[in-house]
């Protein structure tokens, strides 16, 4: 009886196993195959850029519904492979702290729209970290994903170049099948050339130089590394053709950040070189680097030109001069790895085993490279050898100019922000929601342009040490086993350390990780790196089937949900679509409101569907509400009810979006409309600390201290007059006070948007030094703002005013009285009776 047990048992073993093998090799393939897919449609949806509006959300519902059926597909991968064995696999375990810490700070986020897109993002990219742990679990599943990365990034490469060099065209018509394409061109990719103060800059597409200088940092580095590793000259080929013109492209995209940066990410690469490899990278770098400069010039020449008018001969001419100067390269890359690389193993061979040897090279290339820049940045020749719009980038490397100062205030702006919320955060879009509120002065920004401080706001302290430790945490395991490992699986896995390090590195001076994308190949990275390595066994003892199936269990639960969440938001985006393209032939209301009811039912609360989009619930509710109080003066029964339902959308509104602007002003324009100008006044003073760099919140405020001064008037309620116009002068200050504070910026930093005092809240600083006698001073203030334009209204109630004072004052202007009467027969009557009044004395 033991031994048919024992039989049955052994029988059903290797049943399992079978089917285990069977369903684990199918599902592999099919994720690879989906990981493929995404590498190469993600960049051209914008690289999945996470801009906060609905232009950027569907790639991202898009992706998220991607993610979510790879989510499922590992689960059940992991329901027959996954074993909870050693302390290395509870990161795999972990990595869902980062979406739960974005759970947790929803309870203090200040957009409830960007803080639950945030979750979706944060799903993402824990399913890419873990599909990263079981796509590279074994060598064929690392090469594979390692060559999709790499093929990928060069077609992205090329892509970009083609635009670069006058081919945007052909390029368009080869990627607009499935790339996000410009809306009134459907064969241009919008922006893959940007032109902008510094000139001409290619960002593929990014459609941002920065984080496309990024990638490329992290192509750079992953060529460079796949050329020294290997011998074979077929191997070595692809990745030495490619690598000029890549390291042109990063030249093109004028980043001086990334210049900065990639000497740093060098530097921490040959840490973990022994002595030949390092001398290999560094002198297949520098001949990379000197071929690129060899040409760089005529190639950016070329380039600009062909942004301004296109010509067949010169773009055959730009790609001429990139395809020599590679194939020169590629030669001597390909006779420097087959030839002397051996020669130099066997003759360093013996020093790789002493200790500190592999620090040498690095502590002599930090000097090389200290007089390498003393001597590109000083009045040498060498800098000479750059195009203009590079030398001039270069030269303006310094911690004084604008972009270093300016970040520095968002990390001091960001800082402030975060002692508000220092727990738990203020949720995903924290920074864009509330940067307004505690900015140093009037800059635009919706990035805090470093990763550390944007997630810090976000998820606050809880989970920027989660983020931190999960990071330090993968890198411990993947250090310690690379020092222990052969050679040969080292080399298997170190592209993942190379992404790792460069995204991260340059993410600290930039917004790169506001890419989806981006993000998603940093997870897949860190998942590669914990796959190879090795840890000691957990102390873990039962072979319970609950401890080692729940967390596919609950993988496959959080994917089915992610992907009912993310297609539901998919859905809601159609339909908002499809309004947008009814109202373009219709203008019946119920034709333009049901699929634009359908998105809010399945999105509810999303503020560009209920007010801040091309079309919105609110604003269409108003336009009703508007246009039947006009065609029933005497019935407010038939508007009411249109402006009723808007009011209420806006207080749902106004409960997940409290930090939206719009919103705000909305809600102010709404209380105007009824009348209500005592609860419109204090709306007002309350949004003037959330918005302390905008005028329109203390006009407004000033404007109704005006009105409410005369209603106090007409009451004879003199204290109340007196009371309110204090506060409107106080108002007043508190502009001066902050216009005075920005001649306290550093002189080479660019103050940002305008801030001074309009002509409004000039008028009404002056009416109130009118209405107190003040009639000097009432002019002073006035006068300075007053202009010919007669169609202006403020402009000629500024003049009304002014005349007034100054009649009051013994003395006229008969040719601005002329010209104002000229405009409008009636001023002389306004003028008078603004004479006439009378007003209490304080």
């Amino acid at each position: 009886m033991s031994a048919s047990k024992n039989a049955y048992a052994a029988s059903r073993a290797k049943s399992n196993g079978t089917i285990t093998t069977e369903k684990s090799s199918v599902i592999f393939w099919v994720l690879v195959v989906l990981t493929g897919l995404f590498m190469f449609w993600a960049p051209f949806q914008r690289a999945l850029f996470n801009g906060g509006t609905i232009d950027f959300e569907r790639s991202i519902y898009s992706a998220s519904v991607w993610s979510s059926i790879i989510l499922l597909l590992i689960a059940i991968l992991a329901f027959f492979v996954f074993k909870l064995q050693e302390k290395k696999d509870v990161l795999t375990i972990l990595v869902f702290m980062m979406p739960l810490t974005y759970i947790i700070s929803l309870s203090n986020a200040a957009s409830h729209y960007l803080a639950t897109n945030m979750v979706y993002i944060q799903m993402l990219y824990a399913t890419f970290f873990i599909l990263g742990v079981f796509l590279t679990r074994n060598k064929i599943g690392t090469v594979i994903i390692a060559r999709l990365f790499m093929i990928s990034g060069y077609f992205i490469v090329v892509f970009g170049l083609l635009y670069w060099l006058g081919n945007g065209s052909f390029a368009g018509h080869l990627v607009k099948w499935f790339a996000f394409m410009d809306g009134t061109n459907s064969n241009l990719y919008r922006d893959a050339v940007l032109t902008d103060v510094n000139g001409s800059r290619l960002t593929s597409v990014f459609q941002y130089a920065n984080t496309y200088a990024a990638l490329l940092i992290t192509l750079i580095l992953s060529s460079l590394f796949f050329i020294i590793k290997s011998r074979k000259w077929y191997v070595v080929l692809p990745h030495a053709f490619l690598l000029v013109p890549t390291i042109v492209s990063f030249w093109l995209t004028l980043s001086r950040g990334a210049i900065v940066v990639i000497p740093v990410i060098v530097l921490i690469m040959l840490f973990f070189f022994k002595i030949s490899r390092q001398i290999l990278a560094l002198i297949q770098l520098v001949l990379a680097f000197i071929t690129s400069l060899v040409i760089l010039q005529k190639v950016s020449d070329i380039g600009i030109g062909l942004q301004k008018q296109t010509s067949a001969s010169e773009s055959w001419h730009g790609w001429s001069i990139l395809l020599l100067a590679s194939i020169v390269f590629t030669v001597l890359s390909i006779t420097i790895q087959v030839f002397v690389q051996p020669w130099l193993e066997r003759i360093l061979n013996r020093f790789d085993s002493k200790k500190y040897a592999t620090f040498i090279l690095p502590i002599v290339t930090i000097v090389i490279g200290l007089i390498g820049a003393i001597l590109i940045f000083s009045d040498t020749g060498v800098k000479n050898l750059l195009p203009d719009n590079v030398r001039t980038r270069i030269e303006n490397i310094n911690f004084q100019q604008n972009s270093v100062l300016e970040r520095g205030t968002f990390y001091k702006d960001a800082i402030k922000l975060w002692k508000d919320y220092p727990i738990l955060g203020a949720g995903g879009g924290a920074w864009a929601s509330l940067y307004e509120k505690y900015q140093n002065n009037p800059y635009t920004s919706r990035q805090a342009h470093n990763f550390a401080l944007q997630y810090l706001v976000e998820a606050g302290a809880l989970g920027f040490l989660a983020f931190i430790g999960f990071v330090i945490a993968v890198s411990f395991f993947y250090i310690r086993s690379y020092i222990k490992s052969s050679q040969e699986k080292r080399d298997l896995h170190f592209l993942f350390f190379i992404i790792v390090i460069s995204l991260l590195a340059h993410s600290m001076i930039d917004f790169d990780l506001s890419y989806v994308y981006m993000g998603a190949i940093l997870f897949l990275a860190l998942g590669g790196m914990l796959s190879n390595s090795s840890s000691s066994p957990l102390k873990l003892k039962s072979h319970s089937i609950l401890i080692h199936k729940s967390f596919p269990a609950a993988i496959g639960i959080a994917s089915l949900v992610m992907f009912f969440i993310s297609a539901q938001l998919l859905s809601a985006n159609g339909d908002y679509k499809q309004t947008l393209e009814v109202i373009k032939t219709s203008k019946d209301y119920n034709q333009i409101v049901t699929p634009l009811d359908k998105a809010i039912s399945l999105h509810p609360g999303h503020p560009d569907y209920l007010l801040t989009g091309q079309v919105s619930r609110i604003g269409i509710l108003l336009q009703v509400y508007n246009q039947t109080q006009k065609e029933n003066p005497n019935d407010s029964t038939k508007s009411e009810p249109f402006f009723t339902q808007a009011q209420d959308l806006m207080a749902q509104l106004l409960k997940k979006e409290p930090h939206n602007r719009a919103v705000a002003m909305q809600q102010l324009n709404m209380l105007l409309l009824k009348g209500k100008l005592q609860d419109a006044y204090e709306w007002a003073n309350a949004q003037i600390p959330n918005y302390p760099w905008y005028t329109d919140m203390y006009e407004k405020s000033m404007s109704l201290s005006i009105d409410l001064a005369n209603q106090a008037q007409t009451k004879g309620d003199t204290a109340g007059f007196n009371s309110i116009l204090d506060k409107a002068l106080v108002t007043y200050n508190t502009v001066l006070t902050k216009i005075d504070s920005l001649k306290n910026l550093p002189k080479d930093q660019i103050q940002g948007r305008e801030f001074a005092v309009t002509p409004t809240m000039a008028l009404n600083v002056g009416q109130i030094s009118y209405m107190r006698g003040d009639y000097t001073n009432a002019v002073a203030l006035i006068k300075p703002h007053m202009t010919d334009n007669m169609d202006d209204q403020v402009n000629r109630v500024l003049i009304r005013w002014y005349l007034a004072a100054i009649q009051k004052q013994g003395s006229k202007d008969q040719a601005l009285m002329d010209k104002l009467i000229a405009k409008d027969p009636n001023e002389k009557q306004n003028i008078d009776a603004i004479m006439a009044a009378t007003f209490p004395t304080k």
